[in-house]
C-alpha cells in the first residue's frame, strides 16, 4: 500500500521560514514526478511545485517562485519543500502528491497519490 505522510507543518511568522517533508513508502518514485499543492479555506487546490524524475526539473507557480525551493532525495524516497520569506497568504493546508506513472514533476490529478495534508499557519 502507497502511503505519502507529510511533516513539518505549524505556525510561523510572517517572514519566517519553513520545511516540509513528505516521505513515501509502498514503492518507489524515483522514476515519477513529485510536487506540492496547497488549498486555502475556501479556495480551490493550487499548484505549488513540482519536480520531475531523478530532479532534473523544477517548477513553481508564480507566487512562489523565489521564495519556496522543491528538492528530492530518491534514497530516502522523499521530496521537500522549503518556504522562505513566508507571507500570511501562504496559510493553507499543503499536499504532497507523487505520480503514479508520469516522469514529469507539473502534471498531477486526483488518479495521483496524495497525502493527507499539513496545516500552515502563518500570521501577520
Amino acid at each position: 500500500q502507497v502511503q505519502l505522510v507529510e511533516s513539518g507543518g505549524g505556525l510561523v511568522q510572517a517572514g519566517g521560514s519553513l520545511r516540509l517533508s513528505c516521505a513515501a513508502s509502498g514503492r518507489t518514485f524515483s522514476n515519477n514526478g513529485m510536487g506540492w499543492f496547497r488549498q486555502a479555506p475556501e479556495k480551490e487546490r493550487e499548484f505549488v511545485a513540482g519536480i520531475s524524475w531523478h530532479g532534473a526539473n523544477t517548477y513553481y507557480a508564480n507566487s512562489v517562485r523565489g521564495r519556496f525551493t522543491v528538492s528530492r532525495d530518491d534514497a530516502k524516497n522523499t521530496v521537500y519543500l522549503q518556504m522562505n520569506s513566508l507571507k500570511p497568504e501562504d496559510t493553507a493546508v499543503y499536499y504532497c502528491t507523487a505520480s503514479r506513472n508520469r516522469v514529469a514533476g507539473n502534471i498531477f490529478d486526483d488518479n495521483d497519490y496524495w497525502g493527507q495534508g499539513t496545516q500552515v499557519t502563518v500570521s501577520s
